[in-house]
């Protein structure tokens, strides 16, 4: 990988921009896990019989949910550590 040109501001949100897109599918998906998560710790309470089960379910899709956040995060800085370092080792 090359370094990326941070010469200009226009470089700087392309490269912004770049950035956003790593990890951006795993960033959704424990997005939308941890609101289904809270709604279904939320929702517990009023299940009935099932409430037990519903918060586990709730409390399950928070945990994945965070976890898939951790790893976009952990791929983005990856790949910026990558595209940082010099490209001309020899």
């Amino acid at each position: 990988m090359t370094r990326p040109d941070l010469s200009d501001d226009a470089a700087v949100a392309r490269y912004r921009a770049e950035l956003r897109l790593v990890g951006r599918n795993q960033r959704l998906a424990g997005f939308a896990l941890v609101i289904l998560g809270a709604v279904g710790v939320w929702v517990a309470g009023y299940a009935g019989a099932a409430g037990p089960a519903v918060q586990w379910a709730g409390y399950a899709a928070l945990a994945f949910g965070w976890a898939l956040m951790l790893a976009a995060i952990f791929l983005r800085t990856r790949y910026h550590r990558r595209r940082m370092r010099e490209a001309d080792h020899g």
